[in-house]
């Protein structure tokens, strides 16, 4: 496990993932560790996409951090950009009573019967806690990235990738569904350029920790 203070009150860290095989890998692969962000905003403490780690003694080194930071703040929220990075999020509601658990409503069939375990659907016109938002990426099955106002950042599911030179890439055409290519997901992320973004906290591949609007359009472009 990695773990990276990227500000106060927002943190990002990685962990391998139990279902990486290496064939999974190479320029239009993902690596093994995927990054995961905790955010308070405001009274809140938001959880994207958490996984903890597998081994023993950084599980209990992660566990014991957050349980610090729920008795100061509060049961966390648990945020998914989609279905497939459900990871540890019912670990986390589990062990936090009051804990919630938000997910886009179009993942719900993807989901089965983890669709049961999610306290707050998200769509359309949904307040979320701490200032954030839910924006469609355009790709389908619930897949969002959020937007972090009070850290100027946002986090993606897969659509973006982090790049080897600091910047970001959209996802290859092959990770696509119903037809779709990356000129179709540039023209639907373009929205996102109107947003103040200093942060894009992907989770496959390295951060952007500064100039983050500069650098997706980079890969809008």
């Amino acid at each position: 496990m990695h773990v990276l203070e990227i500000a106060p009150g927002l943190w990002r860290w990685t962990a391998p993932h139990p279902d990486w095989k290496p064939s999974a890998g190479g320029p239009d692969g993902w690596e093994r560790d995927v990054g995961c962000v905790y955010c308070e905003a405001g009274s809140a403490i938001l959880l994207v996409d958490p996984l903890v780690p597998s081994d023993e003694e950084e599980r209990e080194r992660f566990w014991r951090a957050l349980d610090r930071d729920v008795e100061r703040v509060g049961p966390p929220h648990v945020l998914l950009t989609c279905f497939w990075h459900l990871r540890s999020a019912e670990d986390v509601l589990g062990r936090y009573p009051g804990s919630r658990l938000w997910a886009h409503e179009d993942g719900f069939p993807q989901l089965g019967a983890t669709a049961a375990a999610v306290t707050d659907p998200i769509r359309t016109g949904v307040e979320l806690p701490g200032g954030a938002a839910a924006i469609d990426a355009g790709v389908g099955a619930g897949e969002v990235v959020y937007w972090l106002p009070s850290h100027g950042a946002l986090v993606p599911a897969d659509v973006l990738l982090g790049t080897a030179d600091g910047g970001v890439r959209v996802c290859p055409d092959d990770w696509l569904d119903n037809g779709l290519t990356g000129d179709d997901v540039r023209r639907a992320l373009r929205r996102l350029l109107d947003l103040p973004i200093d942060r894009v906290l992907v989770s496959h591949g390295e951060p952007v920790l500064e100039h983050g609007r500069a650098a997706l359009a980079a890969a809008l472009d």
